[in-house]
């Protein structure tokens, strides 16, 4: 932590309390493909008979 000219200056980690291992990435790709995925069988079934 450092102070320069009444500014706080504090480390991402320190501020968080812990670390980001993207985990949340990996859900949103995987459910943003199975969402797609649900969306055009939804609509490719149906267009097919």
């Amino acid at each position: 932590m450092q102070r320069d000219n009444q500014q706080l200056h504090v480390e991402t980690d320190a501020v968080r309390g812990g670390s980001s291992p993207n985990i949340v990435r990996w859900v949103l790709g995987i459910s943003l493909l199975l969402a797609v995925i649900a969306m055009s069988v939804i609509w490719i079934i149906p267009a097919l008979s």
